[in-house]
């Protein structure tokens, strides 16, 4: 395996995952890359007590905790150390579940079947505050976004989520299951201008 290059500066990382076996092969994955695991936890509330004493840049959570609701767990963590970023790894989340983690206030999502270049390219560009939507979990945003408009009506919809026609524009091509740089060369625009209406759409719709 390659090894990647990584920014040269520090991410301090907390691995919450309760398999044993994926939490110590992912820790040592993301050190061979240069990332640096601060501490790893096995459960929701062993991690709460950590969090405070290692100082994570960004935590990452295993979508399914055995002890601990996971989206209360991200809630609690950016109640307390809001400058601390999470983001949820797991299977493709049910509707639900994917709105309520967004609600809850988390910074990205990662499959954990992804590679590990995915796996580090979520985590810097989650430290430089860009949130990560997987290309997989688009049609989910999409459909919140129409289920508001069905339960609300379009000016309550519109009220909800004040979205611009761009970024209405990017939640339609997300659903078509375009990457960001498909979405990128169809709107005419750049990658990280993509990333940033996706940030964008994601804060608006945990307010």
């Amino acid at each position: 395996m390659n090894k990647l290059h990584v920014m040269a500066r520090t991410v301090p990382i907390f691995l919450i995952e309760d398999n044993r076996l994926l939490r110590d092969g992912l820790s040592a994955m993301l050190t061979a890359q240069g990332l640096t695991v601060v501490a790893t936890a096995r459960s929701g509330e062993e991690a709460l007590r950590e969090v405070a004493r290692v100082k994570p840049q960004v935590v990452l959570l295993d979508s399914a905790l055995a002890d601990r609701d996971s989206a209360r767990f991200v809630k609690e963590v950016r109640e307390a150390f809001p400058e601390v970023k999470v983001i949820v790894m797991g299977l493709l989340p049910a509707h639900e579940d994917f709105v309520e983690f967004v609600q809850a206030g988390v910074s990205g999502f990662i499959l954990k079947d992804a590679t590990i270049e995915m796996f580090v390219a979520t985590i810097l560009a989650v430290a430089d505050g860009v949130s990560v939507l997987p290309s997989m979990m688009a049609s989910t945003l999409f459909s919140h976004v129409a289920a508001q408009a069905l339960a609300r009506g379009r000016r309550g919809a519109k009220a909800a989520v004040r979205m611009t026609v761009r970024e209405r524009q990017v939640i339609e091509t997300i659903a078509d299951g375009l990457s960001n740089k498909e979405i990128a060369d169809r709107l005419g625009i750049a990658t990280h201008t993509v990333k940033s209406h996706v940030h964008n759409i994601l804060e608006k719709l945990a307010l």
